[in-house]
């Protein structure tokens, strides 16, 4: 999802989140609170699955704030890296 939205947009970055949150439809496999993030950039960026756990709102809430670092800290290394350079 995040390097199909990168090409679309012709952004730097992209991010994209899928998962369970709840209350419903989780399984053994994947239970509620699973999260997939995808995080795509010039740079190659791997999937980062995390599971959560609480509310609804809570992993909603928790998925945010992880997607948000996770791209803030892609955006600094690239930053950093073009300072380098």
């Amino acid at each position: 999802m995040a390097a199909g939205a990168l090409k679309a947009a012709q952004a730097d970055f992209a991010l994209s989140v899928t998962g369970i949150a709840g209350p419903g439809g989780g399984s053994a496999e994947k239970p509620v609170g699973t999260v997939c993030f995808g995080l795509a950039s010039t740079q190659a960026q791997p999937p980062a699955p995390r599971i959560f756990h609480g509310s609804r709102d809570e992993i909603r809430r928790e998925a945010v704030s992880f997607a948000l670092d996770r791209l803030a800290q892609a955006w600094q290394r690239a930053a950093e890296t073009e300072k380098a350079v």
